[in-house]
């Protein structure tokens, strides 16, 4: 494997570096829901997964409030 003959200075490493930037998201809204979400990527709102305005997945819901009851015997 190829060495450097010399040592770079810390200069020249931060002259490398000045190009390296951190960039903001782009956000955009959806036409559906209103919501802000980053561009090109899926979004989830009121459980449901949207991307490009259309629905592409539904998450089931279970209810909480009776699976609390089950667990706790009935004690009151």
């Amino acid at each position: 494997m190829p060495n450097p003959k010399r040592r770079h200075s810390q200069q020249r490493s931060a002259k490398r570096r000045t190009h390296y930037k951190a960039t903001i998201d782009t956000l955009s809204t959806d036409k559906t829901t209103g919501e802000m979400h980053m561009r090109h990527r899926a979004h989830w709102v009121e459980n449901k997964l949207y991307y490009r305005g259309r629905v592409v997945l539904e998450k089931a819901i279970k209810e909480v409030a009776a699976a609390d009851e089950d667990a706790s015997g009935g004690e009151a």
